[in-house]
């Protein structure tokens, strides 16, 4: 197993276990918790194969992928009661899957050889599109347009530092680990610490004489 396809793995089964959890808050039967625990899962890096036009966009390639998201929605669906707080568990499964996902599409996009803007793109949309599309599906406020909060403001910074870090030291592994911590921390400090950036607030046009 490369590096690359051990970051899908573990992208696919955290972001399935966000996608099934929205699935019970949802109250959805054992079919919506599959359907939605795999789109969670492998709708970011479906984004990020198609537009770089890999040979296979990877679940495709492998099933694997499909069948542990399954596990994944199976696994929740049994056991989604003994959490206390659903949605706080959501929110810190997300960061771990978004500190995953993150390097993963970096990873793919320096594989091909690709400039700086594509891999940071390709970073930020293999992180967020699953959530997105989940948290769409599910009518629940996008995790990436709540106000202020840094989600892809950290997978924006985790993807720079893999840059970064793979032209001043060299190893790509060193560079996708660097990413990984860089966005989790992030991600982690806005939900500890209240850690924003300041936000646009609209005022009303000056008088004009």
């Amino acid at each position: 197993m490369t590096l690359l396809q051990g970051l899908d793995y573990l992208s696919v089964f955290i972001f399935a276990l966000t996608g099934a959890l929205v699935a019970s808050r949802a109250q959805l039967d054992l079919v919506g918790f599959l359907f939605i625990a795999s789109l969670t899962a492998v709708g970011g890096g479906t984004v990020r194969d198609l537009l770089l036009n890999r040979e296979a966009v990877f679940w495709i390639a492998n099933p694997w992928y499909i069948a542990i998201a399954c596990c994944a929605a199976v696994l929740v669906f049994f056991t989604a009661h003994r959490l206390e707080n659903r949605r706080r568990a959501i929110d810190w499964l997300d960061a771990g899957a978004l500190a995953v996902a993150v390097p993963a599409g970096v990873g793919v996009a320096l594989s091909l050889g690709h400039g700086p803007g594509v891999v940071v793109m390709m970073g930020m949309m293999t992180g967020a599109f699953g959530g997105l599309m989940r948290d769409v599906v599910c009518n629940e406020v996008p995790l990436v347009l709540r106000q202020g909060e840094l989600y892809l403001t950290a997978a924006f910074a985790g993807a720079v530092t893999a840059l970064l870090v793979r032209w001043g030291i060299g190893p790509a592994p060193v560079a996708l680990l660097a990413c990984a911590a860089v966005t989790f921390l992030l991600r982690a400090g806005s939900m500890l610490f209240g850690w924003k950036l300041p936000v646009y607030k609209s005022r009303p046009p000056r008088n004009r004489i």
